[in-house]
C-alpha cells in the first residue's frame, strides 16, 4: 500500500477554502465585511512565503468565537455543498479515484483549519486528513490553535507523528500533489512528487528535480 498526500486549497480544488469560507460567512450576515480584505491582505503574504500562520488563523477564526459546534457544523455543511464541491479540479477526482483503485491510503494534509478540511476530507471520500487544529472549549469555538501547523516543515512533522501513529501500517511509497512552494519540504519527501498548476518558481523547482506537472481545469 503507499500513501497519497494532497494539498486542498489550488491542488483539489480551484481557490483558497479559507477565502471562500470568509466570503460565505459574510455573505450569510455572520461575519463583517471588512474581513474579506483583511484576509486578503494575509494571503499576499502566504504567496510570497512570508505569512504568519499563527495571525493568519487568529484573524480567520475570529468570526467562530464563543460560537457553538453544532451551528458551526450545520454551516460548514451548507457552506461545502455551495462553494467547495463545484470547485473541485475533475482530474482531481480522477486522481484521487486513481490511488483508491489501487489500494492506496488517500489523505488531505492542508494549513487550512481542521473544521473545514475534515468535512471536506469526507465529502471527497478520502481516508483522512491532517489540519491545523481549532480548539473547542465546552463545545464553542474558542477562537484559538492548537499543536503543530500544518504549514510548511510544520506538514512534515505532523505527518511524521500521524505515520508513528498507525501502527501495523507500512507505506511502500508516498505521493505528494501540491500547488505550493510553501509546499517544498512535503515534497521533497515524497517518492513521487506532483505539482499542480505551479508558479514559475515552483515550476522551475519541479522541472529541476524531475517531479511531475499537472496542469489541472476546471
Amino acid at each position: 500500500m503507499d500513501l497519497a498526500l494532497f494539498d486542498l486549497d489550488e491542488t483539489l480544488i480551484c481557490e483558497d477554502s479559507t477565502s471562500l469560507w470568509l466570503r460565505w460567512l459574510v455573505s450569510q450576515g455572520f461575519a463583517p465585511a471588512d474581513l474579506i480584505a483583511e484576509e486578503q491582505a494575509l494571503m499576499a503574504q502566504y504567496y510570497a512565503g512570508t505569512l504568519s500562520i499563527e495571525e493568519y488563523m487568529h484573524k480567520t477564526l475570529s468570526p467562530l468565537t464563543g460560537m457553538g459546534t453544532l451551528t458551526v457544523s450545520g454551516w460548514v455543511r451548507r457552506f461545502i455543498h455551495r462553494d467547495i464541491m463545484p470547485r473541485v479540479f475533475p482530474a482531481a477526482r480522477e486522481r484521487i479515484a486513481w490511488h483508491q483503485q489501487r489500494g492506496d491510503k488517500i489523505m488531505i494534509i492542508s494549513a487550512s483549519g481542521e473544521h473545514l478540511v475534515v468535512p471536506i476530507a469526507e465529502r471527497l471520500g478520502v481516508h483522512g486528513a491532517l489540519a491545523i487544529g481549532v480548539e473547542i472549549v465546552d463545545d464553542r469555538y474558542s477562537g484559538l490553535t492548537y499543536g503543530a501547523m500544518t504549514y510548511k516543515d510544520g506538514k512534515v512533522s505532523r505527518l511524521t507523528d500521524w505515520r508513528a501513529q498507525q501502527y501495523g501500517e507500512a507505506y511502500q511509497r508516498t505521493w505528494a500533489y501540491s500547488d505550493s512552494m510553501n509546499d517544498l519540504p512535503l515534497l521533497e519527501q515524497a517518492d513521487h512528487a506532483h505539482v499542480v498548476n505551479p508558479d514559475a518558481l515552483l515550476h522551475q523547482e519541479a522541472t529541476r528535480r524531475g517531479w511531475e506537472v499537472c496542469r489541472w481545469v476546471r
